[in-house]
């Protein structure tokens, strides 16, 4: 497919500023495969789509503050300092993102507020990427306290236009969060609470997790007409022993296998067995699903509103067919559903 086959417009109101108060009560659009039916629903109401033995594979990844603001040695020019990436915890070296780069050049040196935190440039990557070395005397627990602290909720800037704020930190984690390393939020987890986790759980449906650490890949521009082109970042996974007993019983007794969310999804149909069974795994994936694609594991899929010509969409469409996804979200702006991270849910079955 081309990348103009996923053009088209949504007004800037749709795009959620904030999430709902209640998170369980932002609007879910139901799109069913076989019939091409489209449902207007509440998302608690997703209780009434599973039954027992059906299966919700959640991303637990935990979204770190990977936003910093630094001061130039000399100048004290300021300059975020966005973290993507630890290639070696003893030497805390950090591949980062820097703005404005044009300021930043190998052997340079920024310092961190009144902490005792500092960075030098040690390499270029990219046009404004750098590979940053931290010079930090304490231990490995008081440098993550310490960029914890410094740090913001590194919500995307170029599509929620309005400044972080303190409560971020908290919006902008699913109920799942475990394990800390994602630059962006699985944002289809973020309308689950815990009632309506506990409600699932009395209903006989069984939670298996996966971690997929979502880099800012996810979200680059894709720039070539040809999608078969385009090439995704590498993203850190794994599969516990326990998910791929849970979704494999799943599958085995024609159960449901529901990825949340589109990381969910590709890491699981990044790790299938020749028999098409879910396998235990770790590893980097670029695994890039667009239409048409063979799903081996997921027979449903959560997933929010995405953005034009985004690989979520993509993916999106893969999954629902593309015709019939590309119906439902004309519908999402004629019904003025709400957009991207903070907006509202879709679930194909």
């Amino acid at each position: 497919m081309k990348l103009s086959d996923f053009k088209f417009e949504v007004p800037k109101k749709l795009i959620a500023l904030y999430p709902t108060e209640n998170r369980d009560e932002s609007r879910l659009m139901v799109v069913h495969r076989k019939t091409g039916e489209i449902e207007h629903r509440t998302f608690k109401d997703i209780l009434e789509y599973f039954v027992d033995g059906d299966v919700l594979v959640t991303n637990d990844t935990k979204v770190f503050p990977a936003r910093l603001y630094g001061n130039k040695e000399k100048t004290g020019a300021k300059i975020e300092v966005f973290l993507l990436r630890e290639l070696n915890a003893e030497f805390k070296l950090w591949d980062v993102l820097v703005d404005p780069a044009r300021k930043i050049r190998v052997g340079n040196k920024l310092y961190f507020g009144d902490s005792d935190l500092v960075a030098e440039v040690i390499d270029n990557t990219t046009s404004r990427g750098r590979t940053i070395r931290f010079l930090f005397d304490g231990t490995e627990e008081e440098f993550q306290k310490t960029i914890d602290s410094l740090g913001e909720t590194p919500i995307l800037k170029e599509y929620i236009e309005r400044a972080v704020e303190p409560e971020d930190r908290d919006r902008y984690q699913t109920v799942f969060a475990k394990h800390v390393g994602a630059v962006a939020a699985p944002t289809a987890g973020l309308h689950f609470t815990p009632q309506l986790l506990k409600r699932l759980e009395l209903k006989g449906v069984d939670i298996a997790p996966i971690t997929l650490h979502i880099g800012l890949g996810t979200f680059r521009q894709v720039d070539v007409e040809d999608l078969t082109k385009h090439k995704m970042d590498s993203e850190n996974y794994f599969i516990p022993a326990k998910t791929v007993e849970l979704v494999n019983q799943a599958l085995d007794a024609k159960k449901r296998v529901v990825a949340v969310g589109t990381t969910s999804l590709k890491t699981i149909e990044s790790s299938v067995t020749a028999g098409g069974r879910l396998k235990e795994s770790s590893g980097w994936t670029d695994k890039f699903i667009i239409p048409p694609y063979d799903f081996k594991i997921a027979n449903a899929l959560i997933t929010n509103f995405h953005l034009p010509e985004s690989t979520l969409l993509m993916t999106t469409a893969a999954f629902g067919g593309y015709p019939l996804i590309m119906k439902a979200y004309k519908e999402a702006v004629k019904e003025k559903y709400r957009f991207f991270s903070y907006g509202d849910a879709m679930l194909i079955l």
